[in-house]
């Protein structure tokens, strides 16, 4: 098998089969569809009755999305892995097709970032050279896996949302890899509301950040990295919509703060951080819609 697609679901049984299908359309060939039930209590297991030919995992307890990301892929036979979010579709047949022969032609590269639209950004663009980049998006990216499993594939954080798609990445360029966007080639997100709380969601994710810069930053830039980053997230948190997010962004530092002592530092060389900084600060839409040290999608 040369390509599997992963899906992870919780309680998203009206969208999931939208996925599913999507990933089925897919013109790649060979081209397996797993799908990870992080124990949802709707009708998700139900479904798998429509889909008989894809591979399905029921969790009875809830691991969440890393954990299901990481046994997919550690279980995976293919050279490839596919990421899909239960909320997230193809919107062409070629997507994968373009992105394997992308990552055929170029060894270097580990991962490939699709160009994600959204309620929010539903503009779609032409199909346009490939450029490097920083960071794909969960919702929808193509990974190397002998490249993913040379890093150790996603590092556990403590919040539950944010960060884990640009650790990865930074631990990929810290190994000489790139990651690369694809202008054009299209995934859907849908941008479910299920599980998605704004305040707990930032909380989450300026701890993931903080806890990030802590343990990728070469130790020449540790305090006055992580000085800018507790300053950018308060700026951040008082002018969005009024200030509503500051108690989230007070608590997400402060969480940080009390698991400093835990955490274990693993840098990455000056040359890939500073690489990775570079690279984040080049305009793409892409970036608008992850973290950029403040909200994820």
């Amino acid at each position: 098998m040369s390509v599997v697609v992963g899906i992870t679901t919780r309680n998203r049984s009206d969208i999931l089969p939208k996925a599913i299908q999507s990933a089925l359309a897919q013109e790649y060939t060979p081209l397996q569809v797993s799908v990870f039930n992080d124990n949802s209590s709707d009708s998700t297991q139900r479904i798998r009755q429509d889909f008989p030919l894809i591979a399905w995992e029921m969790s009875t307890e809830t691991k969440g999305l890393l954990f299901a990301r990481n046994k997919l892929m550690r279980e995976a036979t293919s050279l490839y892995f596919c990421s899909l979010d239960d909320d997230a579709w193809f919107l062409s047949p070629k997507a994968i097709t373009t992105a394997i022969s992308y990552l055929e032609n170029h060894r270097q590269v580990a991962a490939v970032a699709f160009d994600i639209v959204s309620p929010d950004f539903p503009d779609q663009r032409k199909i346009n050279s490939p450029v490097e980049t920083s960071l794909f998006i969960g919702c929808g990216h193509l990974l190397r896996l002998d490249a993913v499993r040379e890093v150790g594939y996603y590092d556990a954080f403590p919040g539950s949302y944010g960060s884990e798609e640009k650790d990865l990445c930074l631990k990929l360029m810290d190994k000489g890899y790139q990651v690369m966007f694809l202008p054009g080639i299209h995934v859907w997100h849908d941008k479910t509301k299920i599980a998605r709380d704004e305040k707990d969601q930032y909380v989450s994710s300026v701890c993931n950040d903080l806890v990030f810069m802590y343990r990728r930053s070469p130790l020449l830039i540790l305090i006055p990295g992580l000085l800018f980053k507790i300053l950018s997230h308060l700026k951040f948190s008082i002018l969005y919509k009024k200030g509503i997010l500051f108690r989230s962004g007070v608590k997400g530092i402060l969480r940080f703060l009390g698991l400093i002592f835990t955490l274990q530092r693993n840098p990455v060389s000056l040359r890939a951080f500073r690489k990775y900084h570079m690279l984040s600060g080049k305009p793409d839409r892409n970036k608008e819609k992850s973290d950029g040290g403040k909200l994820v999608s």
